[in-house]
């Protein structure tokens, strides 16, 4: 018998109709927010529970059947890809906010659970869930774990991982480990949920989240900044973290033509500076907090660190200027554009962003374009190639050469937020070492010793002895 039938007939009754989809129910699916194709597996289950994601599991661990997961599908790294051998499971369905804890500062929630709609629950009890980017309306809490997200808030608060107390998450075998901690201390053996988090779905499937949450600032305060070399962003950044007191959420960096593309119709500053940097700072007091930020920034001007500058006076203001640096879609309109993230030292970005440009001229003259814009304060990149006019396919090998091999000898990482996946994992030696990798690859085989959970991600699949 046929392996998807023969898991159709054995978990439709366990799951439920609407949890198994097949045909063109599965083939009218976008295979992400980023990607113009569609979702090519013959199955794709969607269990409402822990229960169900155990069941599909353990059936397609006893057959050898590769599972590849499901969130929000808003990752670069094509993580989410499925072949028509694959079966797909989604976490959409799990889609419950279980519990807010106001007076202990955690909630609970099911790992398909939009970022956003946990944002606004948390912040209907004065409380924030910090972790906050872009996708925040697609993307999932569970992806957001499995990736280790990062996005605006990392300066203040930390990645992914420094919101999650505790999580639950199903082996490839079915064995469902729950490890639900909802204490800020616990050194009571192995932090388990260190395994799952930022593993990209190879060593389990996230179910369940506990999330740290934290006092909802009410005020906030936000400015675009104009400087005229890179010297003056460095300086800038230190300036802004020592007078903003610990304030400061967001130091988000813009390259003069990223800006001139995306103020195309209304330039909020004039474009002829170096760089531009959206900076927010929040806090509980509105009228201090808004005279130290405007001192602050008076002061940053005394000392030349600045060239110009815009403090918003509105929210609608704000949404203005967050939507510029959010417009990463006018980047991708070429049929070559391809979208790296990459991280490194601060000391080390403007001599590294020169080396890719001069890299991609020897090889394509005038005919590349880059794109940069990224979180610049902890460290996180992005840039954005177009090569031409050929497919991605045709150039990919050689832009990434241009973009990745640089980062090894300044000790940057081919991924800052969005993992390895398929895409990126040829290029894993830049920044792991073999140890690292063979350590991550004994892992792998001890917790999912048949290869099924989103095989070939991060590393080729190991073969168990």
């Amino acid at each position: 018998m046929n392996i998807h039938r023969a898991l159709l007939d054995q978990l439709t009754p366990l799951l439920g109709a609407d949890a198994v989809l097949t045909g063109a129910d599965v083939s009218g699916r976008a295979a992400g927010i980023w990607r113009k194709d569609f979702v090519t597996a013959a199955v794709l289950f969607r269990p409402a529970n822990v229960a169900g994601v155990a069941a599909v599991l353990k059936a397609c661990n006893e057959r050898g059947q590769a599972v590849v997961t499901h969130g929000g599908l808003t990752g670069l790294a094509e993580g989410a890809l499925a072949t028509v051998d694959d079966v797909v499971l989604s976490t959409e369905r799990l889609n419950q906010i279980e519990h807010i804890d106001p007076v202990n500062r955690v909630m609970r929630v099911q790992a398909g659970v939009p970022l956003q709609r946990a944002q606004e629950a948390a912040e209907k009890h004065g409380l924030q869930l910090a972790l906050d980017l872009g996708a925040r309306g697609s993307c999932t809490v569970g992806g957001n774990a499995a990736t280790n997200a990062g996005g605006i808030n990392v300066l203040r608060y930390g990645m992914a991982r420094e919101q999650i107390l505790g999580l639950e998450a199903v082996l490839a075998d079915g064995t469902v480990v729950s490890s639900l901690n909802q204490m800020l201390k616990n050194n009571a053996g192995y932090d388990l949920k260190q395994l799952f988090i930022g593993s990209e779905g190879t060593l389990g499937v996230i179910t369940r989240l506990v999330l740290r949450l934290r006092p909802l600032p009410t005020g906030r305060e936000t400015a675009l900044l104009a400087c005229k070399n890179f010297e003056q962003v460095v300086a800038l950044l230190a300036h802004l973290e020592g007078g903003l007191g610990g304030g400061l959420h967001a130091f988000e960096l813009m390259w003069r033509n990223f800006y001139e593309l995306v103020t195309v119709d209304r330039a909020p500053l004039d474009t002829g500076h170096a760089y531009y940097v959206l900076a927010e700072a929040r806090g509980n007091d509105r009228d201090a907090d808004h005279e130290r930020f405007v001192n602050v920034l008076h002061q940053a001007t005394q000392c030349h660190l600045l060239e110009d500058a815009l403090v918003c006076k509105s929210e609608a203001e704000r949404n203005e200027l967050w939507g510029l640096r959010e417009n990463v879609e006018l980047t991708l309109e070429s049929a070559s554009a391809i979208i790296f993230d990459v991280s490194l030292p601060l000391t080390e970005m403007e001599a590294y962003v020169q080396q890719v440009e001069q890299r991609l001229t020897r090889e394509w003259g005038g005919q590349a374009r880059l794109w940069v814009f990224g979180h610049a304060g902890d460290g996180n990149l992005h840039l954005v190639v177009a090569a031409g006019n050929q497919p991605q396919d045709v150039v990919r090998e050689r832009v990434e050469r241009c973009v990745y091999e640089p980062l090894q000898k300044i000790g940057g990482s081919v991924s800052a937020e969005h993992g390895v996946g398929l895409e990126k994992k040829k290029w894993l030696h830049v920044c792991r070492n073999p140890a690292e990798i063979e350590l991550m690859q004994r892992m792998k085989l001890a917790l999912d010793p048949r290869g099924i959970l989103n095989p070939g991600r991060i590393f080729d699949s190991v073969p168990a002895e």
